[in-house]
C-alpha cells in the first residue's frame, strides 16, 4: 500500500478564504536480481543486477484542488541503485515536472517521458526492463551496437518539456510535447518537438507517435523518429506489436562520421496471465538501413534480432518473483549485448550472440 500523508492548507491569513485539501504520496520501487551474461568473444559474467521487471525508484507527488474543477500537481522521481545503494535519486532525473489540470486536460512543464518513447515501453511486454527490453537492440536508445550507432539524448526523456496532454475522451487520448534548445547545439541537446495520438477501446489499444531533436546546428542535422505500435487483449492474453523508424539525417555539406544513419526496428510481443503468474514473450528485430551511400563499406547487413521469455509470479500486488532470458543474434558488423550500453562484460565480437539470463524480486510501494 502506498503511503500518503494528506495535509489541509489553510489560507489563515486571508479573510473569508476557504481551505482547500493538498495530498503528498511517498512511492518507490526497489528490483534486484542475479544476473549472467555471455558474449561471444569476451566471456561471461556473473552480477546483481538491478531494473529486472520495474526500473529502480524514489518519488515523491501531490494534487491540490483549485476548487472549479482545476488541480494543480507535482511529480518529483529519481532513480536509485540498490545493489550499492548509490543516492542517485536524489538528482529527480527520471521525472520532474508541475502540472496544471482540469476540463480542457493537463498542461505539464518539466522534465519527463517523449511522447515517442511511451509507444515504445507500454507496447513491449518486458516494458523496456531487464535483459528482455526491446531497446537492447537499438542503437538510437543505447548509441552502441556497432555501425557507427549514435545516441538520441531524447530518445526516453527530454529537459525543458512544455507538454499539453488532451482530457478523457473517450477512448482518444494524445499530447503535444516541445522543448528548447537553450542554446545547446550537439549530440546532448537540441531543440525537441513530438506527439502522440493512440485510441483505446475495449480489446484494442493503437497509438501513433512522432518526436524530433535538433543534433547538430553546423551542419544541421535532425534525429527523427516515428512510431505505430498497438495491443489486442483477448481472455488472459494481450498480443503486441511495434514498428519503429529512427533516422539520424544530415545536410549535403555532412562528411564527418556519424554519417546518416537509419534503423527500422519490429516487435512482436505477447503476455498470458495464469493465475497469480504471466508468461511473456517477444521477438524484436533491427534492420540497419544506411542510407548514406557515401558511407564508408555497406553496413546494410549490419542486423539483429533478440528473442526474450519470462515469467512474473505475483506473491502480492506489490511483490514479485521473476525469472527472464534472451538471447541476441547479431549479423555483420553489430555488436548488441543483452546488458544494453552497460558494457557489462564487453560487447560481444562483429556478428557474435548475447545471452543473458536474470532471476529477481521486485517490491514496491
Amino acid at each position: 500500500m502506498k503511503k500518503s500523508l494528506l495535509a489541509l492548507a489553510v489560507l489563515g491569513a486571508f479573510a473569508g478564504a476557504a481551505s482547500a485539501q493538498s495530498s503528498v504520496t511517498i512511492f518507490g520501487v526497489v528490483d534486484l536480481n542475479l544476473k549472467y551474461v555471455d558474449n561471444t568473444g569476451t566471456g561471461d559474467r556473473k552480477s546483481m543486477g538491478t531494473d529486472g521487471i520495474n526500473s529502480n525508484r524514489l518519488g515523491f507527488r501531490g494534487i491540490e484542488d483549485l476548487g472549479g474543477g482545476m488541480k494543480a500537481g507535482f511529480w518529483l522521481e529519481g532513480s536509485m541503485s540498490p545493489d550499492d545503494g548509490t543516492a542517485g535519486g536524489q538528482q529527480w532525473r527520471r521525472r520532474s515536472t508541475v502540472s496544471l489540470m482540469g476540463n480542457f486536460g493537463e498542461v505539464r512543464l518539466g522534465r519527463d517521458y517523449t511522447p515517442s518513447f511511451w509507444n515504445t515501453t507500454i507496447f513491449d511486454p518486458f516494458g523496456t526492463n531487464g535483459v528482455g527490453s526491446s531497446l537492447q537492440v537499438s542503437r538510437a536508445a543505447t548509441g552502441t551496437g556497432g555501425s557507427n550507432g549514435a545516441a538520441q539524448a531524447t530518445y526516453v526523456r527530454s529537459n525543458n518539456l512544455l507538454q499539453y496532454l488532451l482530457p478523457a475522451m473517450g477512448g482518444l487520448y494524445g499530447q503535444i510535447s516541445i522543448a528548447p534548445s537553450e542554446g545547446a547545439t550537439g549530440a546532448a541537446g537540441g531543440q525537441y518537438e513530438g506527439g502522440r495520438l493512440g485510441y483505446a477501446a475495449g480489446p484494442f489499444n493503437v497509438a501513433l507517435a512522432i518526436s524530433q531533436q535538433g543534433y547538430s546546428i553546423t551542419p544541421n542535422i535532425k534525429y527523427k523518429t516515428w512510431n505505430l505500435a498497438g495491443s489486442y487483449k483477448f481472455g488472459a492474453t494481450t498480443l503486441m506489436a511495434q514498428y519503429n523508424d529512427e533516422k539520424l539525417g544530415a545536410d549535403a555539406a555532412r562528411t564527418a562520421a556519424p554519417q546518416e544513419l537509419h534503423e527500422v526496428r519490429w516487435l512482436f510481443g505477447a503476455s498470458v496471465v495464469v493465475g497469480q503468474g504471466e508468461f511473456r514473450a517477444s521477438y524484436v528485430m533491427s534492420d540497419w538501413k544506411n542510407d548514406n551511400p557515401a558511407a564508408a563499406g555497406d553496413q546494410s547487413a549490419d542486423d539483429a534480432s533478440m528473442f526474450a521469455i519470462g515469467y512474473v509470479y505475483n506473491l502480492s500486488p506489490r511483490t514479485a518473483l521473476y525469472a527472464q532470458y534472451s538471447k541476441i543474434s547479431n549479423d555483420g558488423a553489430s555488436t548488441f549485448s543483452v546488458a544494453g550500453g552497460s558494457n557489462q562484460n564487453g560487447f560481444p565480437t562483429p556478428g557474435g550472440s548475447s545471452t543473458g539470463m536474470e532471476f529477481g524480486v521486485r517490491h514496491s510501494f
